[in-house]
């Protein structure tokens, strides 16, 4: 039986997004595949006074099931109204791949779902994009759509090259669709290992998004695989056994010129997980007799909480928003 994502306390992204262009930053979207994820954005949100957007991939849908999360997202509105600060809250649907998927997320209380169709012809990209307009809007549900391919492997996304986001396609493809926002392709990649080390990390192409602001003037645009790959956790990660040798992302202070533009939703996953490993492995490495689970998620959850707080005041610029 469907549910309607207002009677979870929920928002789409709709006034997140206007609200965003008009004071240049970005809605932080944060992924989550479990309760201690959820509970560090929620903390870190709620300190720093942020509106956020909170991710679910397919793999997380098929990890933790999407009844449970629906749950969950509807325990963190509850959660930030007991921290002292109710948030507007997004729950999104990260890179659907289907009409099928995306339905189902907005039948099960999704306030916001992207349909990945960047693997696609562009007229096939059009159709499977427009479709799920035309359900998603019908139960005032916001789409982002996918121009461009980014390269690397995170969750269920693989994508051997990247191409850049062609800004001549923009106005046709918002036009044509119907979509809310409009991820593209400047240069930033998905994973832990977005560029080759040893080599100067290439800057984003902003002349590509340049070109996108001037084609569709006020539109919102998302980036994409836009971790730091924060390499104090990356060292962590190695010296406690790890080997994550050569792993790097996207500088943050290039991430910020971004949010100062029509850039509205920044998406980070491979830096949470950073943060929660690289605190387990340490925790465990130091106390090999524990086994409590509590244990080691304790410091894990808190160290997370300082991370997005961190996103949230230097990078999106998102602090103080809500």
């Amino acid at each position: 039986m469907g549910v309607s994502y207002k009677e979870l306390g929920l928002v789409n992204t709709r006034e997140m997004f206007a609200k965003a262009m008009e004071g240049k930053y970005a809605i932080p979207a944060y992924n989550f595949n479990n309760l201690e994820q959820l509970q560090a954005i929620i903390s870190a949100c709620v300190a720093t006074k942020s509106p956020v957007i909170l991710q679910v991939s397919k793999g997380a849908r098929e990890y933790a099931n999407q009844t449970m999360l629906r749950y969950m997202a509807m325990g963190a509105v509850e959660y930030a109204k007991e921290l002292g600060y109710p948030l507007p809250i997004a729950l999104h649907l990260d890179h659907g791949d289907s009409f099928e998927t995306c339905k189902s997320c907005v039948d099960f209380g999704f306030s916001s779902v992207m349909i990945d169709g960047s693997h696609h012809s562009f007229e096939e990209n059009i159709a499977v994009t427009k479709k799920v307009v035309e359900y998603a809007h019908a139960h005032d549900v916001t789409v982002e759509g996918e121009l461009g391919i980014l390269a690397g492997i995170e969750d269920d996304v693989v994508a051997e090259k990247s191409s850049y986001t062609d800004p001549d396609q923009v106005v046709e493809f918002v036009e044509k669709t119907g979509v809310d926002s409009l991820a593209i392709s400047i240069g930033t990649s998905h994973g832990a290992f977005k560029f080759k080390a040893g080599q100067p990390v290439p800057p984003l192409r902003f002349d590509i998004l340049e070109e996108c602001e001037k084609r569709i003037p006020g539109f919102p645009i998302v980036l994409h695989g836009a971790s730091s790959v924060l390499q104090d956790y990356v060292e962590m990660i190695n010296q406690y056994g790890g080997n994550l040798e050569g792993a790097l992302g996207v500088p943050e202070e290039q991430l910020r010129k971004a949010a100062a533009s029509a850039v509205c939703k920044i998406n980070i996953d491979s830096d949470g997980r950073l943060v929660f490993t690289a605190k387990i492995r340490e925790y465990l490495a130091k106390n090999p007799g524990h086994f409590d689970p509590r244990q080691y998620l304790k410091p894990a959850r808190a160290e997370l909480v300082e991370m997005y707080k961190a996103k949230n005041m230097n990078v999106v610029g998102s602090a103080n928003r809500a």
